[in-house]
């Protein structure tokens, strides 16, 4: 049970509780009324301005409306305007535009394109809106007027301002220049640079809006003949060059100082005169031979002037792969890309045709020298077949992309050259073998054979063409191996040949020596040619080319001019025959002579006598030519009849065998001995 106390303190809480539950709930009623209050106010606010927005509305938009029709209307009237302004305007390009066409484009291409597009333009809205109006001739008619104004100005463009190069730029820009010591790129201006443009932009417009290819046409046969006249020009810069000084030759880099050009003398090729230099030089060694009957024309009569000619040629052809390579550059800016090949095929035939043509000459004329044994003049053939080879592929890579007549136009040359060369070289072999023994035409005094100085120079003029020469001879093999020959083949081929000439030789040679009546003579001059030969092998490096398939070649030489040197000493045998000890007359010493035994003396005495006498006279005439071998040749000699004749004369000189024997002792040993030092001197 609650005490009292407890349950009255309860009741007084509760009370409290109540009475604050009562206040809160009064005051939430007060807000609510409040609230209640207010919302009316602000719906009827807003009812208010509704009814103010409806009624703006309705006087707004039909203004807005009306607005928006005379907006459109004015944007449409503008368009009208400027559409009508536009057709008009295409009905005054003619009159606008017609000065500027008829003064044509020079100095002011600019303007005059801008004009043609205009026109170009004027043209395409009368033929979609009026093809029947008078108007679109007229604009036709103007059209076609500037067209070819521009294609006028295109030629004249290219006309005046397209240069032949100058010898001098060409051979600077083909030579290495090695000499200098900073090298520099030599580089071909074709046309000034504002010309350039000019021409580009004229090629671009006929190509785009002409619809035109002449102009193309026109390119190429202007720089055609510009590429055909500098190549030409060189050619005859090296005649005038060779007439005047001999040698023709570049200045250095043009940007050096004009007033004082450098002088190069021009790379030429290795031709017939390195062996001309060769044959002087053996003949300052006596080595040289005196003309005897060769049907062979003398190589040392050669003119210079197939030198001249052939670097000419040679240079020519270098200019025009450099020429080509240069226009091909120039062609690619002016015009189109699917136009270039077929167009630098047409500009480079009127030059390619000219070299091809000239060498197809140098061919022919080598086919004629061949047939008049005229070898100096097909030796041109030698350096101009290498550098052709040697020139290909820079040739092949100019002719990518031209016809395939145009490509094969150098390997029908090379190939003609190959042939008439390989030719050349059997029917000089053939010749060697088969020149005629002429007796009045064979060295009197047995020296060398001019047939044996051409042959040995003709093969020194392979040593320079090696490689060209073996290809020449691989060229005509039929083997299978031939056909993809190896340079060690070649070389073989041209040992193997060399050797053919020389035993050809060697045999035409002892068929010449029968000629002559006298054997000792017959082995003088075989002796001489023998040794020239060998000499001439040794010197120009002849001799490593025969031991490629002939190694003994070098020893048998030697054995041939020994062999010679002994048969030619057999002649003196009837002079000491007459002294020798076996012939002569058994006496004992301090016994009287009998008169057939001083006759026998006698006669052994004039019988030396007269042969020492008549062979000096004889033989003094003879010539050697090589001091070594004329001097071996006569202490050999000497030292012979000396002792032979020294033994005699101890042995009878002081025999009283006559009363005059002065009139048989004529000659001291001593005396001989300076009789046999002048033997083959004639200026003695």
């Amino acid at each position: 049970m609650i005490p009292p106390q407890e349950a009255s303190a309860r009741r007084r809480e509760i009370e409290d509780k109540l009475k604050q539950e009562e206040e809160t709930l009064s005051f939430i009623r007060d807000s609510l009324e409040k609230s209640d209050q207010l919302t009316k106010n602000m719906v009827s606010i807003l009812s208010s301005f509704e009814s103010r927005l409806m009624k703006l509305e309705n006087s707004i938009i039909p203004v807005h409306k009306q607005t928006e029709n005379l907006q459109r209307l004015q944007e449409n009237v503008e368009k009208t305007l400027s559409c009508l302004d536009h057709v008009i305007s295409y009905y005054h390009v003619a009159s606008d535009t017609e000065k500027i066409i008829r003064e044509g484009p020079t100095g002011r291409l600019e303007e005059y394109l801008g004009s043609m597009a205009k026109i170009q333009k004027a043209v395409e809205y009368f033929q979609d809106n009026s093809p029947d109006s008078p108007e679109l001739n007229k604009v036709k008619l103007l059209f076609e007027r500037g067209k070819e104004s521009l294609e006028s100005e295109f030629r004249s463009l290219m006309t005046r301002h397209s240069k032949v190069v100058s010898p001098v730029l060409i051979l600077d820009l083909i030579s290495g220049d090695d000499e200098l010591e900073v090298q520099e790129d030599v580089v071909l201006e074709h046309l000034p640079e504002s010309v350039l443009q000019d021409v580009v932009r004229i090629s671009r417009w006929l190509v785009e809006y002409g619809r035109n290819q002449d102009f193309m046409n026109v390119y190429y046969q202007i720089r055609s003949s510009q590429l055909d006249r500098s190549i030409k020009g060189l050619k005859e810069h090296f005649r005038k060059s060779s007439s005047s000084s001999g040698v023709p030759y570049s200045p250095a880099i043009p940007n050096k100082r004009k007033d004082t050009p450098t002088k190069k003398p021009v790379k030429r090729p290795g031709t017939i005169r390195k062996a001309q230099n060769l044959l002087k030089q053996y003949s300052q060694h006596g080595l040289d031979g005196k003309k005897g009957g060769s049907n062979l024309i003398p190589l040392e009569g050669r003119d210079d002037m197939l030198d001249v000619e052939t670097d000419a040629y040679i240079h020519c052809v270098s200019a025009f792969v450099k020429l080509a390579q240069s226009e091909y550059q120039l062609l690619m800016e002016v015009i189109p890309e699917h136009h270039q090949k077929k167009t630098f095929d047409s500009l480079i035939q009127d030059a390619l045709d000219g070299l091809m043509l000239e060498g197809e000459n140098i061919v022919s004329a080598a086919r004629k020298a061949i047939i008049r044994h005229d070898f100096s003049t097909v030796l041109t053939v030698f350096p101009i077949l290498r550098h052709l080879k040697q020139t290909k592929p820079e040739f092949d890579h100019v002719l990518q992309g031209t016809a395939a007549s145009t490509k094969n136009k150098l390997p029908g040359l090379i190939t003609s050259m190959e042939t008439i060369g390989a030719k050349a070289l059997e029917d000089f072999a053939d010749n060697i073998k088969n020149d005629p023994d002429k007796e009045y035409n064979m060295p009197k005094d047995g020296t060398v054979h001019e047939l044996t100085s051409n042959a040995i120079l003709f093969l020194q003029q392979l040593l320079d063409f090696q490689e060209t020469a073996g290809a020449m001879l691989a060229s005509q093999e039929t083997s299978s191996s031939a056909t993809s020959y190896s340079s060690e083949f070649s070389k073989r081929l041209l040992s193997t040949y060399i050797c053919k000439v020389l035993g050809n030789l060697q045999l035409n040679l002892l068929s010449k020596s029968k000629v002559y009546e006298d054997p000792a003579l017959s082995a003088i001059f075989l002796h001489n040619n023998y040794n020239y030969i060998l000499k001439s092998l040794e010197k120009s490096e002849l001799i490593q080319l025969v031991a490629v398939t002939q190694k003994t070649a070098e020893r048998s030489y030697r054995e041939h001019i020994e062999q010679q040197i002994q048969t030619y000493q057999r002649s003196w045998l009837k002079v000491t025959d007459y002294i020798a000890e076996k012939n002569l007359p058994v006496f004992q010493p301090g016994v009287k002579l009998r008169d057939k035994e001083r006759q026998m003396i006698k006669e052994r005495f004039k019988g030396f006598n007269d042969g020492l006498e008549e062979l000096c006279k004889i033989q003094k005439a003879w010539a050697i030519p090589d001091t070594e071998q004329r001097d071996k040749i006569r202490q050999a000699q000497k030292s012979i009849v000396k002792e032979t004749y020294g033994a005699f004369l101890h042995r009878y000189g002081s025999v009283p065998f006559t009363k005059n024997p002065e009139k048989y002792i004529k000659y001291r040993v001593e005396q001989v001995g300076d009789m046999i030092d002048r033997l083959f001197d004639t200026s003695a």
